[in-house]
């Protein structure tokens, strides 16, 4: 597929995010007028998510050329979430944005990584779902899923506080 192509495909999928009203939390447009590859993306996470509920919180969601066949990736702007799969530089660490193919260390099957079946809406819809049930198997942040699996296990309350800190970052009450 050309970046002519990819191009073409990239707006026809923002205008049909931005028309349809199934998904509630999810606002995007470009960041520049002249650049279909760069999305910039505002996730709203609903009030019953129980660390990030209320958070708004902006990322940048950037499509190579070679769209739908290779995965863009996703920067969150400041304030970076504190999040088990969200790396201190914003970065977004989720199995549907590795590149396709078998997992050279064994961690994902193939069927988990990247499919050109994927699509700007099941990517937002996974990212809002990491938020409900941030991963800390594979943590990006290591920090934030020890302290995730320490609250689990009712041994403390830093995470919620860090996450509840973000969020209020994330609406300007810092």
């Amino acid at each position: 597929m050309s970046s002519s192509a990819a191009g073409a495909l990239l707006a026809r999928q923002l205008r049909e995010i931005q028309r349809s009203n199934d998904i509630p939390g999810i606002s995007c447009g470009l960041v520049s007028d002249s650049n279909i590859f760069e999305w910039e993306v505002m996730l709203m996470i609903n009030d019953d998510c129980k660390y990030y509920g209320g958070g708004n919180f902006r990322a940048h969601l950037t499509f190579p050329p070679s769209y739908p066949h290779s995965p863009p990736s996703m920067t969150f702007q400041d304030p970076v979430p504190f999040h088990p799969n969200i790396y201190a530089n914003g970065k977004l660490c989720i199995s549907i944005l590795h590149p396709p193919g078998e997992d050279q260390y064994g961690y994902e099957a193939a069927s988990e990584r990247w499919s050109p079946v994927q699509t700007p809406e099941t990517i937002l819809l996974s990212v809002i779902s990491l938020f409900h049930s941030p991963n800390d198997e594979s943590p990006a942040n290591v920090e934030a899923a020890r302290l995730l699996r320490e609250e689990r296990e009712g041994k403390g309350k830093e995470f919620r506080k860090r996450c509840r800190a973000c969020v209020r970052e994330s609406l300007g009450e810092d």
